[in-house]
């Protein structure tokens, strides 16, 4: 198959693609796919008539079904859900961990006098004191990779998923739709959720009050499903142990945000996804996607426009 890949050239993405029998063309013209790498609407080229079908390298498509450029009568795209199932997932655990144990708090502290009150307070997934419970808000290509992560700490995960359908390794799974009691009884929250008209400002307030005083939430889904005040607010009032961010709403967050300073919170500038770890994870997606286009099946990321994702 015959692709163009723009506005950049990845190269690792190229030579995984290319040790599987596609050829890059130099032109958008004379290519049957288009792999696009650039996240911002306003960089896509308009997509010429010979172009079957287009491969985002990123999850996230949610800004270019607002913007027209994904529409449901338009030209397929294939999104890259599940290709950072590793990295996002190892990030995940990190933060939780790094939130858990305080490595912000003592860090700006810069002080050896806080030892006692860090480490009464500190958290751990592992059963010290009982079974710890998990739950994993989207638990897809990531929410399961991260499953994987957990099983060493015996911990008890509540996976959360639209259909309630089985999710391997989790003990057990819940339809979001009735899945309001889970907030409650959570020690470590991991929200994996895509950014959708549905999930837009979710975790709210009332979200807040409902979780566990010495729960601890971590988001590496979307920015824009957490009400950024809200959180700001339960993290300094005590209505939540802490937070990891991977991902925050605004984005960049402005300097001087209150996130920054808060010693409960611990954050990562939304790069466990980034293009320089995506150019290595993206070959099998766009593979996969193109045997099946070409066998005339389904391909396994294609875009839901009514979904969002």
């Amino acid at each position: 198959m015959k692709y163009f890949m723009g506005p950049e050239t990845w190269q690792p993405m190229v030579e995984d693609i290319e040790a599987a029998g596609h050829q890059r063309v130099s032109s958008i013209e004379d290519a049957e796919v288009y792999i696009n790498n650039a996240p911002n609407p306003r960089r896509i080229p308009e997509i010429p008539e010979n172009i079957g079908w287009v491969q985002h390298c990123f999850t996230g498509v949610n800004q270019l079904i607002d913007a027209g450029v994904i529409t449901p009568d338009g030209v397929p795209w294939c999104n890259s859900a599940g290709a950072f199932a590793q990295p996002v997932a190892e990030s995940a655990l990190g933060l939780a961990l790094s939130q858990a144990h305080h490595h912000k708090a003592f860090a700006q502290a810069s002080s050896w006098s806080v030892a006692q009150q860090l480490d009464e307070s500190q958290a751990w997934l592992y059963n010290q004191q009982g079974s710890k419970k998990v739950a994993i808000f989207g638990a897809g290509g990531i929410g399961k990779q991260l499953i994987k992560l957990l099983k060493p700490f015996g911990v008890h995960i509540t996976a959360v998923n639209r259909s309630g359908r089985a999710v391997e390794g989790a003990d057990e799974v819940v339809p979001m739709d009735k899945s309001q009691h889970v907030w409650g009884e959570a020690d470590f929250i991991f929200c994996i959720l895509p950014a959708t008209k549905d999930t837009e400002g979710l975790i709210d307030a009332a979200t807040f009050r409902a979780m566990k005083p010495s729960a601890i939430f971590i988001n590496v889904g979307r920015g824009s499903t957490v009400v950024t005040d809200d959180l700001v607010e339960a993290l300094r009032s005590g209505e939540i142990a802490g937070a990891g961010l991977e991902v925050m709403d605004p984005e960049p967050l402005p300097d001087g945000h209150p996130l920054y300073d808060l010693p409960n919170c611990t954050m990562t500038p939304h790069m466990a996804a980034s293009a320089h770890v995506a150019q290595y994870h993206l070959g099998s997606i766009f593979n996969a996607n193109a045997a099946a286009w070409e066998r005339g099946e389904a391909m396994p990321t294609r875009v839901d426009v009514e979904a969002g994702y």
